[in-house]
């Protein structure tokens, strides 16, 4: 009877030893993960940039370098990729061509935004009135292997990490509405992932600025490519954090952009304006996520869906169907896009194709089932303006956008479909 007792132990101890190894396998592969990586998308030689419709103008000057960034975040099977690219605009039809690039993670779980900066090569390839591009077409599609390869990367990079998720109002002198000053979202959303194994235990593997701001202290009238103020706002968080930063701007339509105003009416629009407003905020943003609980082992949802937007502008359907990048979709009166919307621990965060107003992101946010929601704005696609239909058209103020938008209705089912994806998805965890 000893004996036996002594044979058996040995098995039992042997079947709890291979539960355990299951259950810690099953825990880690259900642990939150993340993992970073960037490629530089400087073009050498210098190409023309773009600041919107129109053939862009040529540059001879480099100021700071563009890049793509990638946040990859992981949980059990779900895998999501967040993609900053320093670009005015990054249209579905390069951002797909990237995705059929990266087999480990679904096509729509890979999220793609432009930071919006006006220093930057075309990358819509917008014709002229003859049909003329100034795109260089060999760059865009070195680009999209460039942000396949930064994506598979950060896969290779994932690791156990903690969150700490924080909104809060950025101080300072960051940004305006040039057409109505005090109409613009000052809030500023961070999402910030922290390793928790390793020999960087503790610290950041990287931070998420999602704030809504045009980039265009430089613009492209002065033959200058530059990340504009995204660049010197990524360094300094980078050099403080020894982590990866990445950009994701908001609702900053109709025209909420950096405010670089002078005391004599006139404004600062060189190098190291971009520095004061870049480093500013990153300060801000690192001031507004100090002090965030960390979340251990955070949930993790994605989901998305088809969007199809009237096309009333003819500019915009001219533009959609003559590119060479083949934008439009066989019907030159619809639009149609991807938006998602995600979880991210107590975050929960919705994708808008283009520039909203700050009224809409306003709402959109008041109607999000998180106090720290995030609008990536100009991602996935970047189908210029976007305005509700008592906007559109109705005040001198907004001919121009109203110019370049889809149409009336765009702004109404963005916001339609918006709230169809909150209401249909679970709401982001609570904070114990």
């Amino acid at each position: 009877m000893k004996n036996n007792v002594i044979r058996s132990a040995p098995k039992n101890k042997f079947l709890v030893f291979c539960l355990g190894l299951l259950f810690l396998s099953y825990g880690s592969a259900q642990e939150l993960m993340v993992g970073s990586a960037k490629r530089k998308l400087t073009p050498d030689p210098l190409l023309a940039v773009s600041g919107g419709v129109g053939i862009p103008r040529p540059a001879t000057i480099k100021k700071g370098d563009l890049y793509a960034r990638v946040m990859v975040i992981a949980k059990g099977n779900i895998k999501i990729a967040i993609v900053g690219i320093d670009n005015l605009g990054w249209p579905a039809a390069l951002g797909d061509r990237t995705r059929k690039l990266v087999s480990e993670i679904p096509p729509e779980n890979i999220v793609i935004g432009a930071t919006h900066t006006h220093s930057a090569p075309d990358a819509y390839a917008f014709p002229d009135e003859n049909g003329n591009v100034g795109a260089d077409l060999k760059y865009l599609d070195w680009c999209t292997v460039q942000i396949a390869d930064a994506i598979k990367e950060a896969l290779k990079n994932l690791q156990p990490a903690d969150l700490k998720i924080a909104m809060g109002k950025a101080e300072g002198k960051i940004s305006y509405n040039y057409y109505a000053p005090q109409l613009y979202d000052p809030r500023c959303s961070v999402l910030q992932a922290i390793a928790t194994t390793g020999k960087k235990k503790g610290e950041p593997i990287a931070t998420l600025v999602n704030y809504a701001i045009h980039p265009e202290v430089i613009g492209n009238k002065q033959g200058i490519l530059s990340p504009d103020l995204v660049g010197p706002l990524n360094d300094r968080i980078e050099q403080k954090t020894g982590g990866m930063s990445i950009f994701m701007n908001g609702a900053q339509g109709g025209m909420v952009t950096a405010d670089n105003r002078l005391e004599n009416g006139k404004e600062a629009n060189d190098w190291q304006e971009c520095i004061r407003i870049g480093d500013l905020l990153a300060d801000e943003a690192l001031r507004i996520v100090a002090n965030a609980v960390p979340q251990h082992n955070a949930s993790l949802y994605c989901t998305s869906k088809k969007v199809e937007f009237p096309i009333d502008s003819p500019m915009m359907r001219y533009i959609l169907k003559n590119s060479p990048l083949s934008m439009g979709t066989g019907n030159d009166s619809i639009a149609s896009t991807t938006m998602n919307l995600l979880n991210i621990g107590t975050a929960q965060v919705l994708t808008i194709p283009g520039e909203a107003l700050p009224n809409i992101g306003y709402y959109l946010k008041r109607k999000m089932n998180t106090d720290t929601p995030f609008l990536f704005g100009l991602t996935n696609d970047a189908f210029g303006y976007i305005l509700t239909k008592v906007d559109f058209n109705s005040f001198d103020r907004y001919k121009y956008i109203t110019k370049t938008s889809l149409g009336e209705m765009t702004g109404e089912i963005l916001i339609s479909d918006a709230l169809d994806l909150i209401e249909k998805s679970p709401n982001p965890q609570k904070i114990k």
